[in-house]
């Protein structure tokens, strides 16, 4: 069963676009990232999927049941971060933690606490007392506590620091492990390649491409390096260029022979063709449909 399915969901906010056409599967016991800069469509989807706002056209259903008509049998399967959290501020944490659990009908003392420690999160304090870093801790304990079936997280690591970040997808690694399934949106590009095993690109409300993580990375796509190269003109299938030092780098899509012919009339002291990592691929994405 797949635990997300869209089909051609779109949703307009007046006649600005939110997204066009989403079709999206995640299957359950994916670890899927769902990518794209700010403004690409992502929250929007997410709300969409949760029934936070009605689409305006399209479908989508989470474990088989079509949002909109079963969302609150839908929700107890669910443990969901919005990408900015709003609490009561006069709430202790272990009290606003009582309060989610309730919600859910579930006793889950024993692994809030697990968390918290593992988060380094105190309990006792009061949640205005807490910087953006607890409070977004505070947010990763209200959406896994339950232990659900499926979290689905927005931008999860902002205000994180570095290392309660590890900590975070290890505890997310270990509920995926035990069958859970993981989405999350990013933009932080580094995150998605390194945890998540399927992802999809979104921009300007539509998907640009779904596939395995290994899979995006395999676009053709070459990243060039010409040291002692001051400039380069204008070559058809070269996009991204960066000029570091006395270094020129640039990604190029297209015939590898043309690339060779176009550089060979050039100025440079030495070349370096690779292949891009996952992060520069991602960013190809982006601007591949551009000029």
């Amino acid at each position: 069963m797949n635990a997300i399915q869209t089909q051609k969901l779109c949703k307009y906010y007046g006649k600005a676009r939110g997204i066009l056409d989403v079709d999206l599967t995640v299957a359950e016991g994916d670890f899927f990232g769902f990518i794209g800069p700010n403004g690409a469509g992502k929250s929007t989807t997410i709300r969409s999927l949760l029934g936070l706002i009605r689409p305006t056209s399209g479908s989508a259903r989470i474990f088989g049941k079509e949002i909109g008509k079963e969302y609150l049998s839908i929700l107890k399967d669910i443990g969901y971060l919005p990408s900015e959290t709003a609490f009561y501020p006069g709430m202790r944490v272990e009290e606003l933690l009582r309060f989610s659990a309730r919600l859910h009908k579930t006793d889950c003392t024993q692994e809030a606490r697990l968390l918290c420690d593992r988060l380094e999160l105190d309990p006792k304090r009061k949640i205005r007392e807490l910087s953006l870093g607890n409070r977004k801790k505070l947010g990763i304990v209200c959406a896994l506590q339950h232990k659900p079936r499926l979290y689905i997280l927005d931008e999860p690591t902002s205000g994180l620091d570095p290392l309660m970040q590890k900590e975070f997808y290890e505890i997310l690694r270990q509920r995926n492990a035990e069958g859970a399934t993981i989405f999350l949106s990013s933009h932080v590009l580094s995150e998605i390649a390194r945890y998540c095993n399927k992802a999809a690109v979104i921009s300007e409300g539509r998907i640009l491409a779904a596939d395995s993580v290994e899979n995006l990375g395999h676009t053709g796509v070459k990243k060039v390096t010409l040291r002692g190269c001051p400039s380069l003109p204008k070559l058809q299938g070269a996009k991204d260029q960066v000029i570091e030092g006395d270094s020129l780098r640039f990604l190029y899509s297209g015939d590898p022979r043309r690339l060779l012919q176009e550089l060979s009339s050039l100025p440079f002291e030495d070349i370096s063709i690779t292949d891009p990592d996952l992060e520069e691929i991602f960013l190809h994405y982006y601007t591949k449909e551009e000029g």
